[in-house]
């Protein structure tokens, strides 16, 4: 009879717990509504979550100035504080054991596609930092923003090169009805409009 090899085994356990441990980890995840003291902490997620997905991610080959000008006007405590503050807005995040690990920001439209009725709303920002990733976080807090804006047209802007999170989209029943330009900086980023009727 082979002997069994005690090593493999040991890394496979030592993995499995690893799993384990995360799995848990996002299990105590706690999805709630953004609070005035989120802010800073919220500020600091969107700017890191930004960076991971396009500069990271995507390689989006920004120049230093122009990111860090969009940081500040974009991600600033001011500019948080007021998505919390604005009535008309959901802000939610998720909040583990290490802090605030992913959120969605929906509210009234402001996506300039002429088609869209004066009630639609739109799913404004939604990420998910990349240690939190993989465990269908995202999905969770998109249905939870979808589930704030029912009974309205829905908008979202997406980058066109970020394929992952348009398949997403389609899967909810959102298709491409316009594009413009983003500016991050003087760089201007190619955006699809998607909507989805109430």
């Amino acid at each position: 009879m082979e002997a069994p090899n005690h090593a493999l085994a040991a890394a496979s356990a030592s993995f499995a717990d690893a799993l384990g441990a995360l799995d848990g980890a996002m299990s105590r995840l706690e999805i709630r509504s953004a609070r005035f003291d989120d802010a800073d902490a919220l500020a600091s997620l969107a700017r890191t979550t930004f960076c991971e997905t396009f500069v990271e991610g995507f390689q989006m080959n920004y120049p230093h100035e122009d990111l860090q000008t969009f940081l500040a006007e974009s991600y600033s405590l001011e500019a948080v504080r007021g998505w919390i503050a604005d009535t008309r807005n959901a802000v939610l995040v998720a909040e583990g054991e290490a802090g605030l690990a992913a959120y969605v920001q929906c509210g009234d439209n402001a996506l300039p596609y002429p088609g869209a009725g004066p009630d639609a709303g739109e799913v404004k920002r939604l990420y998910v930092s990349h240690a939190a990733q993989g465990h269908g976080l995202g999905r969770t807090l998109l249905e939870r923003g979808l589930a704030h804006l029912a009974g309205r047209e829905i908008l979202i802007g997406v980058w066109s090169g970020n394929h992952k999170a348009l398949r997403l989209y389609d899967r909810y029943g959102f298709k491409a009805v316009g594009a413009y330009k983003f500016p991050v900086g003087t760089v201007m980023d190619d955006e699809l409009i998607l909507a989805r009727a109430p």
